[in-house]
């Protein structure tokens, strides 16, 4: 007697079918949910108490991070800066002026604008602790001002804080800024809208370095950059050719400081 051959039938294989979908959107759900819990984290843990040591470095000596206390400038590293003949040292027209280095850790930021001399120009972590101000944790200690992370590819990432004035009619906000840099476009983003509420490179307190100014009264700019290129690219918001393996391409946000 021949033996009759089971298998699957087309609704338990549509089962099956579904169940792997789901498996899978849930994989893909949870690990959104931690990026989106990381990027809260460093906002939380890292440049929130950046900003407040700022303030508590300005309340605790009078003048900002880098600045004279007999003769302040009224700008980071403003104790460096030199006007040339015939500029104000402070007020005036100051939008030609040549500005001060930044205040960093012994080197400027990744792909950031402004220099920084380490051994000349004052470090931030050298400032804060002899002001007494308590640093955020960082990824280490000695390295306060840095924070490791992971991009959208699963490659290491490295953010940096500095401290600098820009002249008046910098597109990316006026004054002392808090300088962030590495990073990615989707992290740059989720802290823009956490902290203006709308991600526009070009409006609120949180811009991209090196954004053009905009037109009066019109929407903004989308941040430059997207997780399709790669850390050695520079482009627009849309577009780009980079592998899943490589290392996601970084951007530089100023975050205007209030004083």
């Amino acid at each position: 007697m021949d033996r009759q051959q089971s298998g699957f039938t087309l609704i338990e294989m549509s089962i099956v079918l579904v169940i792997i979908g789901v498996i899978m959107g849930a994989v893909a759900i949870g690990t959104g949910l931690q990026r989106d819990a990381e990027y809260k984290r460093i906002k939380q843990t890292y440049l929130d108490p950046w900003v407040q040591a700022y303030n508590s470095y300005y309340q605790r000596t009078g003048v900002v991070i880098g600045d004279n206390q007999v003769e302040p400038r009224l700008m980071v590293n403003g104790e460096r800066y030199t006007a040339a003949g015939g500029a104000p040292i402070s007020g005036g027209n100051m939008t030609a002026v040549t500005a001060p280095n930044a205040v960093c850790r012994g080197a400027a930021g990744q792909n950031m604008a402004r220099g920084f001399t380490a051994g000349t120009d004052p470090s931030i972590r050298d400032l804060m602790a002899q002001a007494g101000v308590r640093m955020p944790a960082g990824r280490a200690v000695g390295s306060e001002d840095r924070y490791a992370y992971l991009d959208s590819n699963g490659n290491p990432q490295e953010l940096q804080v500095c401290f600098q004035w820009n002249n008046p009619g910098t597109a990316s906000g006026a004054g002392n800024v808090l300088v962030l840099t590495g990073l990615t476009p989707d992290l740059a983003r989720a802290l823009d809208q956490m902290i203006d509420g709308v991600a526009d490179a070009q409006e609120g307190v949180f811009r991209q370095e090196g954004i053009a100014n905009g037109t009066a009264n019109q929407a903004g700019v989308q941040w430059e950059g997207n997780n399709q290129q790669n850390i050695t690219q520079t482009g627009a918001a849309t577009g780009g050719s980079a592998l899943n393996e490589d290392q996601v391409l970084v951007v530089t946000a100023h975050y205007k400081m209030n004083q």
